[in-house]
């Protein structure tokens, strides 16, 4: 699976993003797909998954602000963000790994979110 990451760019606070994961190569049907992001000088970051039975979950800062959603027919993954903050700044990874992996196998380049204040 080749995991392609776009929809980045520079916002200013209060700001709605929409960074969409596109898989070629084989169906992400089935598939767990993750956002993280990292920040220089930070370690990686779980943001959201979103599992092929539709479940998601957030991690607690995000929670209420994005949204992680599917859509198949066009093999992509989408994360949804409003009320974007500078702390939200950093590299975005898209990730995806099979329901029966705890780590993910495939990751997209990264796309750069930059909120200003």
């Amino acid at each position: 699976v080749q995991l392609q990451a776009s929809g980045g760019g520079l916002v200013q606070a209060g700001d709605s993003l929409r960074l969409s994961c596109t898989a070629s190569g084989r169906t992400l049907e089935r598939y767990c797909v993750a956002w993280h992001r990292q920040t220089p000088g930070k370690e990686r970051e779980f943001v959201a998954e979103i599992r092929g039975t539709g479940y998601t979950y957030y991690t607690d800062s995000v929670k209420g602000r994005f949204t992680i959603s599917r859509d198949n027919a066009k093999n992509t993954v989408y994360l949804q963000m409003f009320d974007l903050k500078p702390e939200d700044t950093a590299i975005y990874y898209c990730a995806a790994r099979m329901p029966t992996q705890s780590t993910y196998s495939y990751w997209g380049q990264g796309t750069q979110v930059t909120v200003s204040s």
